[in-house]
């Protein structure tokens, strides 16, 4: 029972629906031109940020050998933690997945009577569909970091965890400020910066609840810290009266030791800087208020369970892995159909929502191996993608296992075992290239394969053998 007396299904509040029928990213050309050149020059900062610090590979030697005692030990340190923090006076609870981390959050809300909840950023929630639950709780829900809150106003999905709405130009984002705000239109990235506060400032006030997420729990002291540019958080988290902390079972380091070490690696990796601008270390409510910590799983035992990915519950989400991996530049966060894009999004994906419904997530990478040479934390990113490939054609229901699929890659495989059957397929393909704009099924294929892609039109030269023949010496 929601908190206006409606009901709802706990069934319908089980996360963010999976390949949508229509991947909305791939259809904004304007957006995906924005996002290239945003994740470049991201790269580009964080990397001469990184190479300006003679230790940066030890630095990343020591997190990963952190993440990795972590992930070794964490049972006791997950228990560790959640006995700290309710020592202090903080509630614990558990969730096993989305809907059940939703049911919680919205009992909460119901015992605290809320109507009105500012949200700082959390890709927990973004998993959890929260945003959705609260809507059908009759709950109103606002986001409040900048690039969140816009958009939320475009009701669309975040295309980065680090950056949301990178993808949009400030004119766009003049444009829908004037639309949906009802102010004049400028793209002065300050001014838009000061509209957006001016909206924001009073929601803070006034709501009823704050929802954040968690970087790293500290599992010696029950404690945990959030950081930040905009101050939106610190005003989520100590003017509501209810706080809620949503946090992965990975999240969490050993102490306080080594918070140092990752504070300066995430905003190096996440935005080129040294330090970000906010760090909140939260060790308790404060008096007359009340502080909740969920703890989710939602498929984080799946990769706990498997020795071959393990690894992946070693991200600190700063999004490096992104901004360096061409295929993310070019399709953009929508077209991985989930919360987790790029190189992330094909390892992660998968473990938490199983091959059978992220089984073709594992195929969107050119394996150039870049991510693994960038994460802060030393993920084998490429590797893990290999075996994630391996994985999805050997589980049954997987769509990587469709006959079309097994066909396509048997027809590969016999012609690539002689000269002559290479030759044949290269000339079946240069035939396939001319003839499919006449035939009956490119209008399917455009709607599906090709949509966002465009045909390769055959060199005159023919192929680089015919080529290197008649031009080498």
């Amino acid at each position: 029972m929601a908190v206006d007396g409606t009901k709802y299904d706990a069934n319908a509040l089980c996360g963010a629906p999976f390949f949508p029928k229509e991947t909305l990213g791939l259809a904004e050309p304007k957006g995906q031109a924005a996002l290239e050149t945003a994740m470049r020059t991201s790269c580009q900062s964080s990397l001469d940020v990184c190479w300006s610090i003679p230790d940066w590979p030890d630095w990343r030697q020591r997190a990963h050998d952190v993440k990795a005692y972590t992930i070794a030990h964490l049972d006791e340190l997950l228990a560790k933690f959640a006995d700290r923090l309710e020592a202090k006076g903080v509630k614990v609870l558990w969730a096993r997945d989305a809907a059940d981390a939703n049911a919680i959050i919205l009992d909460i809300a119901k015992k605290h009577q809320v109507k009105t909840v500012v949200k700082g950023k959390s890709m927990v929630s973004e998993e959890l569909e929260l945003n959705k639950a609260f809507a059908m709780a009759g709950i109103s829900a606002l986001e409040t970091d900048l690039g969140e809150f816009i958009v939320q106003l475009t009701g669309k999905r975040p295309t980065h965890i680090v950056t949301p709405a990178t993808h949009l130009s400030a004119e766009e984002v003049g444009e829908l400020f004037a639309e949906k705000l009802g102010v004049e239109k400028t793209t002065e990235h300050e001014a838009l910066t000061m509209i957006a506060r001016k909206h924001l400032r009073q929601k803070f006030v006034s709501a009823d609840m704050g929802i954040s997420g968690i970087n790293f729990g500290i599992a010696e002291s029950g404690s945990f810290c959030l950081v930040e540019n905009e101050g939106n958080i610190g005003l989520s988290t100590t003017c509501p009266k209810v706080h809620v902390a949503l946090m992965g079972i990975e999240k969490l380091i050993p102490s306080l030791d080594y918070l140092p070490l990752f504070l300066n690696m995430l905003p190096r990796m996440g935005t080129g800087q040294k330090l970000t601008s906010y760090t909140h270390i939260f060790n308790g409510p404060t008096e007359g208020r009340t502080m909740y910590v969920v703890i989710v799983d939602n498929g984080r035992t799946r990769a706990l369970a498997s020795p071959a990915h393990r690894k992946v519950l070693h991200c600190i989400r700063c999004g490096g892995c992104m901004a360096r991996c061409p295929v993310y530049q070019k399709v953009g966060g929508w077209a991985y159909g989930w919360v987790y894009p790029g190189p992330l999004g094909i390892v992660l994906t998968p473990q938490l929502l199983g091959y059978k419904t992220a089984g073709k997530l594992p195929f969107a990478s050119s394996l150039c191996g870049a991510c693994s040479q960038i994460c802060p934390v030393k993920i084998d990113l490429a590797h893990q993608v290999v075996r994630s490939r391996a994985e999805s054609i050997a589980t049954a229901g997987s769509p990587a296992r469709s006959c079309a699929e097994r066909l396509l890659w048997w027809a590969f495989a016999w012609g690539m075992q002689s000269r002559w059957r290479y030759n044949l397929m290269m000339l079946a393909v240069k035939l396939g290239i001319r003839v499919a704009p006449a035939l009956p099924i490119h209008p399917w294929l455009m709607g599906r394969w090709t949509r966002g892609r465009a045909l390769p039109v055959p060199p005159k030269e023919g192929n680089f053998a015919r080529w290197w023949k008649a031009n080498h010496k």
